[in-house]
């Protein structure tokens, strides 16, 4: 027992000590967190999550792709303003600066938001449309997020970095 006990707080610290690092390095503050919601209205499953690149050129998944209906209303996850709206390598991109270096993009959308346009949390930035290579459903939006040159989890944008630990059944003590 006294091993178990050893282990559970040794896969406790390893958990929360990368997740208390990339709050302060990858993710919003937790004012700035609470700016931000989803780009799409419930359901909104998460399809495929980020994956961060070991290098600024290798493999990864610079983004979240949510699971969604054609024709679904995509909205800014915070206000700023439209750098891009319109085709990337024949996908529409919506993208949005939202002051301080971070950006976020949409896509595959029909942008109905022209470029230098200010929007708010919430505004209809497009319309979801199927076409998003790699996505194992029929219509799934890529949300992306960035500071700077850095890519970030767009998830990440949706809370303050709190992460609640909820028991294992696995480790449960046995009577």
């Amino acid at each position: 027992m006294p091993t178990l006990l050893l282990l559970l707080a040794l896969l406790t610290t390893a958990l929360t000590v990368p997740v208390a690092a990339s709050a302060t390095a990858g993710a919003a503050p937790p004012a700035q967190a609470r700016q931000y919601g989803w780009p799409l209205a419930p359901p909104h499953p998460v399809i495929r999550p980020f994956v961060a690149p070991a290098t600024p050129y290798g493999p990864g998944h610079r983004g979240a792709d949510l699971g969604g209906q054609p024709g679904a209303p995509v909205s800014a996850a915070g206000e700023g303003v439209v750098v891009h709206a319109g085709p990337v390598a024949d996908r529409g991109v919506v993208s949005i600066d939202h002051g301080d270096g971070l950006r976020t993009t949409y896509e595959p959308v029909t942008a109905r938001v022209v470029t230098g346009q200010r929007v708010a949390r919430g505004t209809v930035v497009g319309r979801l449309v199927p076409g998003h290579p790699g996505c194992a459903e029929a219509v799934c939006l890529h949300w992306g997020a960035r500071r700077g040159t850095e890519y970030l989890d767009p998830l990440g944008l949706l809370s303050a970095g709190r992460v609640r630990l909820l028991p294992w059944e696995g480790l449960a003590p046995r009577p």
